[in-house]
């Protein structure tokens, strides 16, 4: 399985495990978080290999289906690229005031105002 896909999925039950049954939180976090086979995680909770299979992708249907409809992920990764816009803006501010370029300082911290607004609407 390709590691992108193992991140998305961990990052999905990480948002919505919670919204699974007990069992099928259980076999994903096995299966994703422990790095455990289908053989091991049917040794440990006494169902079948292929039950565990069913389990996993009927799982993953439900954490792709919660975040199409409710979009956490999307909104955490778009709020990350915000804090890494800002930081950016901070860093040019700071360049700014070592240089102690006034007129630079004016426009980043604007700049800098300027988009903290359009985060706030």
């Amino acid at each position: 399985m390709e590691l992108k896909k193992i991140v998305e999925i961990a990052q999905l039950l990480d948002l919505y495990g919670n919204l699974l049954t007990k069992k099928q939180k259980d076999v994903m976090e096995q299966y994703y978080n422990e790095d455990l086979s289908l053989s091991e995680i049917s040794e440990n909770l006494e169902i079948s290999r292929q039950a565990i299979y069913d389990t996993i992708k009927r799982s993953e249907k439900l954490l792709y289906q919660y975040e199409e409809q409710l979009k956490f992920n999307d909104l955490i990764l778009q709020k990350k690229h915000d804090f890494k816009n800002l930081i950016n803006g901070l860093e040019n501010l700071k360049t700014s005031i070592m240089s102690k370029d006034e007129v630079k300082m004016l426009t980043k911290i604007n700049e800098l105002i300027d988009y903290c607004k359009e985060l706030s609407e």
